[in-house]
């Protein structure tokens, strides 16, 4: 007999609707069980999503989706919304290669009105469909849902500050799931919220408006008491004065409450924010208690929990990095350590526990932290940025005009470079090296192996002006590093297999694979370690000295490293063919690495197969018979 009966029956939001409200909090409670054992067998993001399920429910309860359009912020608190729109029975390959997406994906539902996976984006999208519906003469509704996390960004704020001013249907849902709710925010506060919403209180607040913008003086002093009023019974002052009509703050996991108030908030025009209060990993104790460590979860029994026990596990290169930061903080006290709201993800808890005054968690504000760095670097400090690759892209204005154009020596630690696997491309890293590479003054460099991206952390800290280390997800080739601080010397390349007539160029995490297809076709395969600069001396020799080259990288090879040995060779006036293998022009889908990385032809086979082909006898018919000749065909093999 199924635990979850009354989820099984429903295939769309339709079906909820048409299920009377006394049943939403038992659709809730299975959701929640069905959550937990579909992440638990695949991973994926969990605490959040646990703490979203009854807003889920009562959303697509109170609104006619997809006719009226919800916009989730970030997108991995929407799991729920993938049950309750018609994926139930696909939730088994969440994140899996050829499965459902982990975030919502606009060409794999209509009820996902808009792609997403970095934060803040939300209440801009949600206002951009507000204003084409009501171009249109659409009476449409319009809900950007966002966390307080993604409140922190700049963008949710401009946008907050540009709606105030438009007359569109726009509901703000802020799902703070931070703070408690203290007894002075409970069943009174919902009294009073509720109220807020009502129609007679609204009624009466607009009725009064007309009435007061003949009488300027009774206005002022009206608006003044209102606010005064107001100020003392919610926390909302700061939306009002944007321009947004604030509700709550209200219990996010009462779910009837919740379909009530939106049932109010429904019927009132303009723009308008509702506050909820949730609880990462609500009804899920082991969630409940360490909601960050349950963020991203791998697979693990629900009736265990996560588990520390079995193989002790090989470092990653985010281990890699946090174990140098403390090492070279403890050699350095001008060091400080800068991350955008990544402290687990990037490898900063210990040092933000050993060195807390010399800690920035400056919150998702990715600009912010760049130039923080760059005031803090004017200054004598040597600042270290610990940020993703695929969230770099956010600051790279701050790179440019405010590090780069000043030479300032500001470190980028760029983890999740290259492919990442299950979160896909929202969250991968192939073109980090495509806006950097032509940023003038900063270094660039990319290991291919753990001792080498210590060196390269040491390296780049050391150099006087702005540098950036890409390093990938996960573990290496277990090449462990020494506890020393040595850099490597700048622009050299290594050898790392000698052969003939090809030469292969590695750069980063894709040497073993280079090494192997190398040593299947007799070449000689070079580490090059620094994408900027290149070691023209070595490319010198080895163009002198081999027919042709091939460069491999994890990264899209429009701009990339393989691109920058081919405007090399033209501008040292060489003709010598280049293959460059790399990430093709189009969107990589989620899936294991590996297996992302074989698809493109970046595995060792794939590396030999493209290089036999671009290398293998052509035949041309002529005047006078068939002319046979090889031919190293230039560019991709995509």
């Amino acid at each position: 007999m199924s635990t979850t009966p009354l989820l099984d029956a429903i295939r769309s939001p339709e079906d909820l609707r048409a299920r009377p409200v006394t049943d939403l909090n038992e659709i809730a409670l299975e959701l929640r069980e069905f959550l937990i054992a579909t992440v638990s067998s695949t991973g994926g993001h969990l605490a959040a999503n646990l703490g979203t399920v009854e807003l889920a429910v009562a959303l697509h309860y109170a609104f006619d989706t997809p006719r009226d359009r919800i916009v989730w912020d970030v997108g991995h608190q929407a799991y729920a919304h993938k049950i309750l729109t018609g994926r139930r029975e696909a939730m088994g390959t969440l994140r899996q290669y050829g499965g459902i997406a982990g975030f919502p994906k606009r060409d794999e539902s209509e009820y996902d009105t808009f792609g997403v996976g970095h934060s803040s984006t939300s209440i801009s999208a949600a206002a951009g469909m507000a204003i084409a519906a009501a171009r249109s003469g659409s009476r449409s509704h319009h809900i950007a849902v966002i966390g307080d996390g993604a409140m922190t960004a700049g963008m949710a704020f401009e946008a907050l500050n540009h709606v105030g001013e438009l007359d569109c249907d726009l509901l703000v849902i802020l799902n703070d799931n931070e703070m408690s709710i203290s007894p002075n925010v409970g069943a009174m506060s919902q009294y009073l919220a509720r109220l807020l919403s009502g129609r007679l209180y609204c009624s009466v607040r607009e009725g009064s408006k007309r009435v007061l913008q003949y009488m300027p003086p009774v206005k002022a002093f009206a608006r003044r008491a209102e606010e005064h009023v107001k100020g003392m019974i919610t926390p909302g002052t700061l939306f009002e004065e944007l321009g947004f009509r604030y509700f709550g703050p209200i219990d996010g996991h009462d779910v009837d409450g919740l379909v009530a108030m939106l049932g109010n908030l429904r019927d009132i025009d303009g723009p308008r924010l509702l506050h909820i209060v949730t609880q990462k990993g609500h009804g899920y104790a082991p969630a409940e208690d360490d909601p960050c460590r349950y963020h991203g979860v791998g697979k693990f029994s629900p009736e265990d929990g996560i588990t520390s026990g079995g193989k002790a596990k090989a470092p990653t290169y985010t281990d890699i990095f946090g174990t140098w930061l403390c090492d070279q903080a403890r050699a350095d006290p001008r060091l400080m350590g800068i991350t955008p709201a990544m402290r687990e993800g990037s490898g900063l808890v210990q040092f933000s526990e050993e060195f807390p005054e010399r800690y920035f968690d400056v919150g998702i504000a990715e600009q912010h932290a760049v130039t923080l760095a760059a005031g803090m670097a004017c200054e004598g400090l040597h600042p270290v940025v610990a940020i993703y690759s695929t969230f770099l892209q956010r600051a790279m204005d701050q790179v440019i005009h405010d590090v780069a154009l000043q030479n300032l020596p500001v470190l980028f630690a760029i983890d999740r470079a290259g492919i990442v696997g299950p979160d896909g491309p929202t969250h991968a890293g192939t073109f980090d090296i495509s806006l950097l590479r032509p940023v003038p003054n900063l270094l660039l460099m990319a290991p291919a192996n753990e001792a080498e991206c210590r060196q390269m952390l040491s390296t780049g800290f050391r150099h006087p002006g702005p540098a950036a280390v890409r390093y990938p997800r996960g573990s290496g080739p277990g090449v462990l590093p020494d506890d020393t601080l040595e850099p490597l010397p700048i622009g050299a390349a290594k050898i790392e297999r000698q052969g003939r007539r090809i030469a292969l160029l590695s750069f980063g995490a894709l040497l073993d694979a280079a090494l192997e297809a190398g040593e299947a076709l007799g070449a000689t395969v070079v580490n090059m370690r620094f994408i900027k600069p290149l070691d023209s001396r070595l490319l010198r020799e080895l163009a002198s000295s081999h027919e042709r080259f091939v460069t491999v990288e994890d990264h899209v090879v429009a701009g990339g490293a393989g691109s920058a040995v081919l405007e090399w060779l033209a501008a040292e006036g060489l003709t010598l063919p280049c293959l460059t293998l790399g990430l093709p022009d189009r969107f990589t889908q989620h899936g294991p690495r590996e297996r992302i990385l074989a698809d493109h032809g970046l595995d060792a086979q794939g590396i030999q197969q493209a290089i036999r082909r671009a290398d293998e006898p052509v035949t041309c018919a002529g005047e006078g018979g068939n002319v046979t000749f090889r031919s190293f065909r230039t560019g991709s093999q995509e």
